[in-house]
């Protein structure tokens, strides 16, 4: 057994784990119940392992690409003309006025 992946908020650490179990890569979860302390006790945070250390290279790769294909669209913004609103052009419509977005006009 291997850990692959350590981060204080637990939804983070099961998002990593859910990304290596779709491809068959079995991992066990750690210290899922001891992220609530308020001390930031690296020790105490969950920590997500790969049960075989052969995979630990091709679990690595995996959660870094999907972590690439994540940020993808993250640092575009659009703004709509009708009301200047700024958002994240992976959004559908307009927080603020629930307009469609024009993918077509970055700010």
């Amino acid at each position: 057994m291997k850990e692959i992946f350590r981060h204080r908020v637990l939804h983070q650490v099961t998002r990593s784990m859910d990304v290596l179990e779709n491809v068959g890569i079995e991992t066990l979860l750690r210290n899922e119940n001891l992220s609530v302390t308020d001390a930031p006790i690296l020790k105490f945070f969950p920590t997500l392992c790969v049960f075989n250390g052969e995979e630990f290279s091709k679990g690595m790769k995996l959660l870094g690409e999907h972590d690439e294909e994540m940020g993808k669209g993250a640092e575009v913004q659009v703004r709509r003309p009708s009301c200047g609103e700024m958002n994240p052009s992976d959004f559908d419509v307009l927080f603020s006025c629930h307009e469609p977005i024009n993918q077509s006009m970055p700010c």
